[in-house]
């Protein structure tokens, strides 16, 4: 049975990374990057497509575990009334060999364990060929890619399957390594477990330290740092949104996505939360990243990216696999990269714009680049777009994406002036104006005196949150006020807030979803900003309650049930909390960091059509 979402953890070695069960099953797994063809794959499937698992072999087991303090090293400790051991799971990162390492390590009396190697490629479709190198090395190839497993423990093949029966006594430890190569090229040579986990645990802790983030809820904040570094990809300087694919946003429903990519969207929430820890040369590999991925002609920029800066990413679904609890389709790729989003040209110039705010060096041709995206949105702004939440209905006039159209000018002509950029300034003013004119007009309903999703509607979107946050408008704005009262009301489901009524079906899909856990931390964000810092802090400590018991969090979170659901662990909801805990913890805000563009004034709209909260 597939454990639950929160059941998992993660470990990682900035290539790959990998979720492990409560019960000492590995899971999910891709090799070589986090988009490739996973080669466990019983999280969407069962243990035959393709699992991990090192367990005792008795019943009324007591299992905890944890995190290293500090570290992605994970310890489950199994405990019985004969003895007990921990199951010490780590990735070493920068070793150049993609490598799972496994410790049974014994501490009481002497435990039988079991060990359960059911290996699959290709998403859990293809058997690999077995053979056995010597007595305690197996290696499996199918196609391009080679595995190796290591290990003193007995180990035979049983229907296709690698198995085996050991003991641990107090003192003892049992090691397997796991390896990855190419099937062209020699076998990864054998690993010094000792060596390598005190490296492990060095680079972890040490890396840990450097966050400058003090606050009361620390312990979170380095955890979910640690949880962005592994989903970086350390060659590139990409981050994944997540590790996962087609992780259901509602438990046996449709929408369930391939989450294993780049987004622009999270170009300035990244950047601020990195630079605010104190992590400037991942915040310098990220924007670079950024350049090169958006380089080229502006009308093909795309939304998301592959972790190398992959442009095709096309979407198609894997029939063989039931999904997470029935939830299908599997989708592998994602359609959206090829929707037109205008916000993220917005999110692009607003993280240029705050790496210059941080004396982060220039890069050649980088304002040209971004010219050129002025360019081609000045032709294109008034056009619709599937928005930020990319639905799948049809193009619409979204209010956030005419708004971070804005963005983008409002931080040309701030970089023009502030760092002598060359640039036709009184024209991007001008259209600055245009868009805010048009947005406060059209995207505001005089009726309810709060801002819509989009023109001419008059529901509510959760992305209306960051309209302060971005400067757009003073939080104090009475249309501010009403929009927030306003969703407060309508999106808030037990306590935290939806993106938006999906309940209808209007994005394209069939209604339904949790409530997503980026938007709640928005919401924090906008009580603080609206000087409501107990509400703020009660809400951050409740999204806080959500993690799982070593500290990660899904996309979303379903009330009614008590569950986490969507992709997992979700670099959004991450740094939405440490964003948030550096609103609650210092007097330079990152809110603050984003808004200090905003208008001077509130003149765009007449008095007598604002409607007071």
């Amino acid at each position: 049975m597939t454990s639950r979402i929160e059941d998992y953890a993660m470990i990682g070695d900035l290539g790959t990374a990998a979720l492990i069960g409560r019960d000492g099953s590995l899971d999910w797994l891709c090799w070589p990057r986090f988009d490739s063809d996973a080669c466990f794959a019983a999280l969407l499937g069962t243990s035959d497509h393709g699992r991990w698992r090192i367990a005792p072999r008795t019943e009324n087991v007591r299992i905890t575990r944890r995190y290293r303090p500090n570290t992605l090293i994970l310890e489950t400790r199994f405990e019985t009334a004969a003895g007990a051991a921990t199951l010490i799971d780590f990735m070493p990162p920068g070793a150049g060999t993609s490598r799972v390492v496994r410790l049974v390590k014994g501490e009481r009396g002497r435990l039988d364990f079991h060990c359960e190697f059911i290996l699959r490629f290709g998403y859990g479709s293809t058997v690999p060929w077995v053979t056995r190198v010597d007595p305690s090395t197996i290696r499996a190839v199918a196609g391009p890619d080679m595995v190796v497993l290591r290990s003193p423990a007995p180990l035979r093949g049983e229907n296709f399957n690698t198995v085996g029966d050991f003991s641990v006594a107090a003192g003892e430890t049992v090691p397997f390594v796991l390896s990855y190569a190419r099937s062209n090229r020699p076998l990864p040579p054998p690993l010094d477990v000792d060596a390598s986990l005190r490296a492990t645990e060095k680079f972890w802790t040490d890396w840990g330290g450097q966050n400058r983030i003090d606050c009361p809820w620390n312990d979170a904040v380095v955890r979910s740092l640690i949880t962005l570094k592994a989903l970086t990809y350390a060659p590139t300087g990409g981050l994944a949104a997540a590790v996962t694919t087609s992780l259901p946003e509602r438990i046996g429903g449709v929408r369930n996505w391939d989450y294993r990519f780049c987004w622009l969207r999270d170009a300035t929430l990244t950047l601020l939360a990195l630079m605010n820890a104190g992590y400037h040369e991942e915040a310098r590999m990220w924007r670079d990243w950024l350049l090169r991925a958006a380089a080229g002609s502006p009308q093909q920029v795309q939304i998301m990216y592959g972790l190398r800066g992959e442009r095709r990413l096309t979407e198609w679904e894997v029939p063989w696999l039931p999904g997470y609890e029935n939830s299908q389709p599997v989708r592998i790729g994602n359609a959206a990269h090829n929707q037109r989003q205008l916000d993220i040209f917005g999110e692009v110039m607003d993280a240029l714009h705050q790496a210059r705010a941080a004396g982060m060096e220039s890069v050649e041709a980088g304002w040209d680049v971004q010219r050129e995206f002025l360019d081609y949105l000045e032709r294109t702004w008034q056009e619709p777009d599937e928005g930020i939440w990319e639905v799948r209905g049809g193009r619409q006039h979204f209010t956030y994406s005419k708004a971070m159209a804005w963005v983008a000018f409002d931080r040309a002509v701030k970089s023009a002036e502030r760092y002598h950029l060359p640039g036709p300034v009184e024209r991007w003013c001008e259209i600055r104006k245009h868009i805010h004119h048009d947005v406060c007009t059209r995207g505001y309903d005089v009726a309810s005196g709060r801002f819509v999703r989009s023109y001419g509607a008059t529901d509510l979107d959760a992305s209306l949150l960051l309209l302060p946050a971005i400067g757009f408008l003073p939080p104090q704005d009475p249309r501010i006020r009403a929009t927030i009262a306003a969703i407060e009301r309508d999106l808030v489901v037990g306590g935290f807030v939806m993106r938006y009524d999906t309940a209808n079906g209007a994005d394209g899909l069939p209604g339904g979803e949790g409530v997503f856990l980026a938007c709640s931390f928005w919401l924090a964000d906008a009580y603080l900003m609206l000087g409501r810092r107990a509400d703020a802090v009660r809400l951050f400590e409740r999204l806080l309650s959500l993690r799982n018991d070593v500290g990660l969090l899904s996309e979303e979170y379903e009330p009614s049930s008590g569950r986490l659901v969507g992709n997992f662990p979700q670099a959004f909801s991450h740094l939405a909390l440490v964003n948030t805990a550096s609103n609650l913890a210092h007097d330079r805000k990152p809110a603050e960091q984003r808004s200090e563009s905003r208008v001077e004034n509130n003149a765009t709209m007449p008095a007598d059509r604002v409607k007071a909260y």
